[in-house]
């Protein structure tokens, strides 16, 4: 599982920074999780193939997080694109977007499909044999969603050793991968566990930007391998991420230790603040593993 950091700053974009926008990479899918102003530029700079996105994610429609979604649109038609490619997103974006392509009269030349969101509840988007990506319900201003990225657990290893030692027919591997025993023609019944090893633990990511502190989030992102939720404030400015509906650092690193997740990314920073070091060092008081996005950054879990 890997993370590309676009952009992760709020507000209006600078010539140094940019706003919210990365790419996840899982299970040999490549999502884009909002599409702030400036994105696609920021794809060509990380060299990242546009042909390899086909699932955009859309938080919600303010600005900072989808005005780039246009442009984007528009870039792959100009490259030849036939693949089809899915927007997931709040009800509104099929509007906002379809409305310019037919000013422009420039429809896209491939399939584009909007799967616009109004559920108040966590719902399932996308789901394949490998994954399952669902809604986390955040707390600002307009509807918006988080989203939880989840590998399914993926098969049992086989022990090479012990099915030769056994004298287990190759007939038989699939479905010890798939945990069941072995019945040999003598009726001995071998068990799955001495003929496989536990699957690698499935990773799983949780995205939450932009929202209030929501501590009912917890149950749904429990034990995440990483979390990235907003952090536009400092504890200092606590009044102003109420009245914003944003999060300070310090209760994303309570969301975090409450959640138990492996490790927390701080993202969103509001511009104010002179380093954005100061975001680590007030969430490091409430939980131990922090790490800061910047533009560019990546992150391997």
């Amino acid at each position: 599982m890997k993370l590309q950091i676009l952009g992760c700053y709020a507000a209006t974009p600078r010539t140094m920074t940019n706003p919210t926008s990365q790419v996840l990479e899982i299970k040999n899918h490549m999502f884009l999780i909002d599409c702030g102003e400036g994105t696609q530029v920021q794809l060509r700079k990380h060299k990242i193939k546009f042909s390899r996105i086909n699932h955009i994610f859309i938080s919600h429609l303010h600005g900072d997080h989808f005005f780039g979604l246009p442009g984007l649109i528009s870039t792959f038609r100009l490259l030849g694109r036939e693949k089809e490619l899915y927007v997931y997103g709040p009800k509104g974006i099929k509007e906002a977007i379809t409305l310019l392509l037919k000013l422009g009269d420039s429809w896209t030349n491939y399939p584009l499909h909007f799967h616009e969101l109004t559920n108040r509840e966590p719902e399932i988007i996308f789901e394949d044999d490998k994954m399952v990506v669902e809604t986390i319900r955040l707390n600002h201003r307009v509807y918006t969603n988080g989203f939880l990225f989840k590998e399914k657990p993926g098969e049992r290893k086989l022990n090479v050793e012990a099915v030769e030692k056994y004298k287990v027919d190759r007939a038989y591997y699939q479905n010890i991968k798939n945990g069941k025993d072995v019945i040999m023609d003598d009726g001995t019944i071998i068990s799955n566990a001495k003929l496989s090893s536990d699957p690698p633990q499935p990773k799983s990511y949780a995205y939450c930007s932009d929202t209030g502190y929501k501590p009912d989030i917890v149950g749904q992102i429990k034990d995440a391998t990483a979390l990235y939720h907003e952090a536009t404030f400092l504890e200092t400015e606590a009044h102003l991420a109420v009245k914003t509906k944003h999060s300070t650092a310090k209760e994303a690193a309570a969301i975090a230790k409450a959640a138990e997740v492996g490790k927390l990314i701080l993202g969103h920073y509001s511009t104010r603040y002179k380093s954005i070091e100061l975001f680590k060092e007030e969430a490091l008081e409430i939980f131990p593993n922090v790490v800061l996005a910047d533009d560019g950054k990546f992150f391997e879990f």
